[in-house]
């Protein structure tokens, strides 16, 4: 159910159908420079039940070519310390219309659902800035306008998570770049929430914070635990079990995949509700830290 990442990679052109919530009549069309991230590879977050094509699963080939690049960096480093203490600056962009307009106290404790979640992983968070950006069309049609929105608004560098909160419609919650596409598009960079997907928000089962968790799950590296189905390398981590495709809701038992071990339904990257959802393994916070080495350090 989670978030996803918008990455260019060694210059491919993502293959996808993407689903865009369809803007206000009253709102002028995006321009052209409005659309250029749609070439680039993105993971996202979908509601159970909607009836929408999750654009952001980078494909087969799209993988292989990121994983070829990050094995490369990663065996030119002299040493990745996988305990390493790793610091995230957050800057919390709320983008706001006639609504949207989220407090303080919602966006800390956001910062907190965060926090909670990564402790294990050796990645904390901490407040850089709260910037508020009153601008319609962004607000209702943030994946037509993200070029320009984060042209305008993005804030920092590589190690720096701009966290942009807007109306992303009916059936996605959220979508993020991937590490590897920060050399070539830093403006890109960051994650975008359904702002009613935020700690106590009107999204039924989806307004923990968790929609955040795995968005930011994406910017640090981490693919979706049902990445390449049940073949393959998956996403890439040893200790997450083969998945055919997303788990909805909280399907305790649910085993698509005849490798060992159970669906990780659990799992902050998976498709379950917020409230089923609540851990990271020790593989993907060591992916999380070679990956921060490898392109954010």
């Amino acid at each position: 159910m989670k978030r996803a990442g918008i990455a260019a990679v060694l210059g491919m052109a993502a293959a996808f159908t993407a689903y865009a919530p369809a803007a206000p009549a009253t709102l002028a069309a995006p321009s052209a420079s409005s659309t250029v991230c749609a070439d680039q590879p993105v993971q996202a977050r979908v509601r159970a039940g909607a009836h929408a094509t999750e654009r952001n699963q980078p494909g087969a080939a799209q993988v292989a070519a990121m994983e070829k690049d990050f094995q490369n960096r990663v065996g030119k480093l002299r040493e990745v310390n996988t305990a390493a203490a790793i610091t995230v600056r957050v800057h919390f962009q709320v983008v706001y219309g006639s609504a949207g307009n989220v407090s303080d106290s919602v966006l800390n404790r956001q910062l907190t659902v965060l926090n909670n979640a990564y402790a294990g992983s050796g990645v904390t968070f901490t407040l850089a800035e709260i910037k508020r950006t009153k601008n319609a069309s962004w607000f209702s049609d943030p994946e037509g306008y993200e070029s320009q929105m984060k042209s305008a608004l993005h804030a920092g560098n590589a190690q720096d998570l701009n966290f942009y909160t807007a109306d992303l419609g009916s059936s996605l919650l959220g979508w993020a770049t991937f590490p590897s596409g920060y050399r070539s598009q830093p403006k890109m960079d960051g994650v975008v929430i359904h702002y009613q997907s935020l700690p106590g928000g009107a999204l039924g089962n989806y307004n923990e914070g968790d929609t955040g968790t795995h968005e930011v799950g994406h910017w640090m590296g981490l693919y979706h635990t049902f990445q390449g189905g049940c073949g393959g390398s998956g996403d890439g981590v040893s200790d997450t079990p083969a998945e055919q495709s997303p788990a909805s809701g909280c399907p305790t038992g649910r085993d698509t995949c005849s490798a060992p071990g159970a669906d990780p339904i659990h799992n902050f990257m998976d498709y379950s509700y917020d409230s089923c959802m609540y851990e990271f393994t020790p593989g993907q916070s060591t992916r999380m830290q070679n990956q921060w080495a490898a392109y954010r350090a």
